[in-house]
């Protein structure tokens, strides 16, 4: 249920200036986090194999306290979900109507399988930061795989999930992502 409160989100690179900015509205917020949900505005990105088209839907998670943010991806068409997006970054800030956030080039591309993807560590790798934000980047890389590595243990047959069709896997998926990340409840196949 959103919550008809509208955001902007600025995007910011480890020195702090602005990068991109875009608006949302807001789905649900807490203590630790705000959850917002956003529309892809360029006309096409592939991303090794992740094709985002304008209109895409975004549920986007920010936390205040994690240095990450994950991006849930859903199709313009039929709302499928077509992976998450999950952006290493300093913990967010909301203040006045802005989530701001400072972008620390590590990304993690997630697949609907389960398939996960770093990049831009190279990037990563060059960037003039203190060894103290270099390391918590690195821990919550770390975290990110292990949230959705262990999210891809229902998606298997025969690693406890009863199977009742395609959607067990990515409901289950979902169910433990927000157990876990969110707060949530979890979802039982």
């Amino acid at each position: 249920m959103k919550l008809n409160v509208q955001v902007t989100v600025i995007k910011q690179d480890a020195r702090g200036r602005e990068t991109w900015r875009y608006d949302g509205e807001v789905l649900r917020r807490s203590q630790g986090q705000i959850t917002i949900e956003a529309y892809f505005g360029r006309e096409v990105c592939d991303l090794h194999g992740l094709r985002m088209r304008r209109g895409d839907r975004f549920v986007e998670t920010y936390f205040f306290d994690r240095w990450y943010n994950i991006f849930e991806i859903h199709d313009r068409g039929d709302d499928g979900l077509k992976g998450w997006y999950c952006n290493v970054a300093s913990p967010a800030v909301f203040e006045k109507g802005v989530i701001s956030y400072r972008d620390l080039a590590l990304d993690v591309l997630v697949f609907p399988d389960g398939r996960q993807l770093v990049l831009d560590e190279d990037e990563f790798a060059a960037l003039s930061i203190c060894p103290d934000e270099r390391e918590e980047a690195i821990t919550a890389l770390a975290e990110l795989q292990g949230i959705f590595r262990q999210r891809c243990e229902c998606w298997g047959a025969g690693a406890g999930c009863d199977v009742r069709g395609a959607m067990c896997g990515v409901r289950c998926a979902e169910g433990y992502l927000r157990a876990k990340v969110f707060g949530g409840l979890r979802y039982h196949c």
